[in-house]
């Protein structure tokens, strides 16, 4: 196969319109040697080649997806000029369309008034939501799922904030009753909604937690760096439609472009309900902020210099595909849970295989049939590697006898976890490629 490489011609089109901007300064040229620029270039390809197709529908493993064109392409528009969001003076143009994207963002979560910006990734936007928690609640505890993403025990770590994670049920959501038995306590100033775990794609169950916080008064950070664009998807089962209607309801969201939101990385962001948490960042500079009297990005943000290419990549694509149900984007969504529930259905219905549970994303968890979890782990390795030797790449996942055990009852646990398979379908063109996935996991699986 080519990689896509029709689209470069715009961007020549586009430096000839951004150069006119500067028209009337004196000519500054850069002096390149282009042999050496395309021997460094090419010696840097060849290092490239060196990679998975993570572009590829055959890629279906861990959760990497191809930026749109429209993000490649205003990225590296915006690199002639690289601009730096941490203040205006660095990023005037890149500044307010962050400000645009990110109110996007916050209205596609039913927020009018919020207060957010962009960062490196989803540790950077859960950090900031964590560090804002641990300011109004001073010294409380930080609860999530056992299945939470493992950089918020770190966070906390980094934090000085306890941390306590709790159980999760069959479906690998966390365990609202264990939840509460420690809420009774007093200790818990903040809980971690997993809004798509990171591993088997699970969704906490929301409402039950809003109810838990009327009772307690505990802050609600709803990690959605994986599953927050869900939100704009028709296809969803009812329960986890529930969670999702709910989000505007929660004190802090962190969701991650760079995931289904089409961006190259890093490109995360994490929005406030209450724009009066901007208080808590207040801090002087000598010499970053006097170009305007309006907000500055670098004012509300823990991060310093972040690229402006990020903001102006974002903006592009949600000019282009608007984050609303039922448009261009929210079809894309559609089509990778379509995928989903696909293949789940074909390996549910064939005797070869487990499955753990319905994905309520994009995100399957499944194995080899064995009678005992080590030969299962180790049928699950096989399987990963044979694929890989025909063109198809997956993932591997190690879970704890306590999410599966209750599943696979018919199972000898000689061993306290299990390796099993996990495919990520998170591009849109999974749909058109099951049947050839299908066919290559029929083949292996026979021989």
């Amino acid at each position: 196969m080519k990689l896509e490489t029709g689209s470069l011609s715009l961007l020549y089109k586009a430096l000839e319109q951004l150069e006119t901007a500067f028209a009337e300064l004196p000519d500054c040229d850069v002096e390149v040697n282009m042999e050496a620029l395309q021997s460094t270039l090419l010696a840097a390809a060849d290092r490239m080649r060196d990679n998975y197709p993570y572009f590829h529908p055959l890629y279906a493993g861990q959760m990497l997806k191809p930026p749109h064109p429209i993000a490649r392409l205003a990225y590296m528009l915006s690199l002639w000029l690289n601009p730096n969001n941490h203040a205006l003076d660095g990023g005037r143009a890149s500044s307010a369309m962050e400000k645009e994207a990110v109110a996007e963002l916050a209205q596609m979560f039913g927020w009018q008034a919020h207060l957010g910006h962009l960062c490196g990734g989803g540790t950077m936007a859960n950090l900031e939501a964590l560090w804002v928690s641990g300011r109004l609640k001073p010294g409380k505890m930080v609860a999530a799922s056992a299945q939470a993403h493992y950089t918020h025990e770190r966070i906390s770590h980094v934090l000085k904030l306890p941390f306590q994670a709790v159980p999760c049920d069959r479906r690998g959501r966390m365990d609202l009753n264990a939840l509460e038995t420690e809420l009774k306590r007093g200790k818990i100033g903040a809980v971690v909604a997993t809004i798509g775990t990171t591993a088997t794609g699970s969704v906490d169950p929301l409402p039950d937690l809003l109810a838990l916080q009327e009772r307690y008064g505990f802050r609600i950070h709803a990690d959605a760096a994986y599953g927050g664009y869900y939100i704009l998807a028709n296809n969803l089962d009812s329960e986890t439609r529930k969670a999702f209607d709910c989000l505007s309801r929660v004190d802090s969201i962190a969701i991650d472009p760079h995931k289904h939101g089409l961006q190259p990385y890093g490109c995360g962001c994490v929005l406030f309900k209450d724009p009066a948490v901007g208080k808590l960042y207040k801090h002087d500079s000598p010499y970053t902020y006097f170009s305007s009297t309006e907000l500055h990005l670098g004012e509300i943000s823990l991060e310093c210099s972040r690229a402006g290419a990020s903001a102006v990549a974002l903006w592009a694509t949600q000019r282009l595909m608007p984050l609303v149900p039922g448009g261009q984007f929210a079809a894309g969504l559609e089509k990778s849970r379509q995928a989903a529930l696909l293949l789940f259905g074909k390996l549910e219905s064939d005797s070869r295989f487990r499955t753990a549970f319905r994905p309520e994303l994009d995100i399957i968890i499944w194995a080899p049939r064995a009678d005992s979890a080590s030969r299962t782990s180790r049928l699950s390795r096989e399987v990963f590697e044979s694929a890989a030797k025909r063109g198809l790449h997956l993932a591997l996942a190690t879970l704890p006898i306590e999410l599966l055990g209750k599943s696979w009852i018919d199972m000898e646990w000689d061993q306290d976890q299990i390796t099993c398979l996990r495919s990520c379908l998170m591009k849109p063109e999974h749909l058109d490629w099951i049947e050839r996935i299908w066919q290559i996991l029929d083949e292996l699986t026979q021989r």
